[in-house]
């Protein structure tokens, strides 16, 4: 039902947004590697995916794959206070940062397991960039062509461990507290795109990403003044609005048209 349900959600928005490009990471017949999507079909990329490749002619059934995270990232960054409807920082200062694990990543359709101790756990809708080069020190205007595309994200927070902790380590780098899409999408306006969050099948967060106070390209710019970034790095952007604890069982589901979409159920 899990693989019914994603193939769907996909095949919706490959469809939505013709334009655009959807690459999958997944394993076949015991190898790994990256394909295109198009409707149940995936297309395997012959070469790097971040370099120079080709798309081959000989598809693979959907239902014949096993999805994986479509990165192993380096770093994963994130920003805070990014959408004035969730909490405002000074869009004439530096992006407020600070640091996921790639060991927080879930992929779409895995449980995520409260760690003991967690008992005020909240949801965070964000889009997330994809980086697609080796850069550093680079101009808001390179910072464009670093992006390799976006996926989807959740940036599950611990309220409690946030506010008391001296870093925010435990409160958003704990396994699993970095739930993301199975794809990468590229030729979409994700500067111009509407993030739902649905808990249950409720709208709890809904906004357009135009709305966000620091740029993808302000933010891959100013980080690449500290670190160096690379292929596959992933850049949680911020989330709207409110949100709320959760319980044992909730489903949170993340979509952003013509990017794609997760849903994780929530195991305390």
């Amino acid at each position: 039902m899990k693989w019914i349900f994603l193939a769907c959600a996909l095949c919706f928005s490959v469809l939505t947004y013709a334009a655009s490009e959807h690459f999958v990471r997944f394993e076949y017949q015991g190898s790994t590697g990256y394909g295109q999507l198009n409707g149940q079909e995936v297309y395997p990329i012959e070469g790097d995916l971040f370099g120079e490749y080709s798309i081959s002619s000989k598809p693979i059934k959907f239902s014949d794959i096993k999805l994986l995270l479509p990165v192993e990232p380096e770093k994963v960054f994130a920003v805070g206070m990014n959408f004035a409807s969730h909490i405002s920082s000074p869009s004439n200062k530096p992006p407020p940062l600070f640091l996921k694990l790639p060991s927080s990543l879930v992929l779409s359709g895995e449980p995520v397991l409260v760690p003991k101790g967690a008992t005020n756990v909240h949801f965070e809708g964000e889009l997330v960039l994809v980086i697609g080069k080796e850069v550093r020190n680079i101009s808001e205007q390179q910072a464009k062509d670093a992006i390799f595309g976006v996926t989807v994200g959740n940036d599950i927070t611990e309220r409690n461990w946030q506010g008391r902790d001296l870093q925010w380590m435990r409160a958003k780098a704990s396994d699993g507290f970095g739930p993301i899409a199975s794809t990468i999408t590229r030729g979409v306006d994700y500067q111009n795109v509407l993030l739902t969050t649905r808990l249950n099948g409720e709208v709890v967060q809904q906004e357009s990403t135009r709305n966000m106070i620091h740029s993808p390209a302000k933010v891959v710019s100013y980080l690449s003044q500290y670190f160096t970034l690379k292929p596959g790095d992933l850049i949680f952007m911020g989330t709207p609005g409110r949100t709320r604890a959760l319980k044992h069982n909730d489903v949170v589901s993340v979509s952003i048209e013509g990017v794609g979409e997760l849903s994780n159920a929530i195991k305390f």
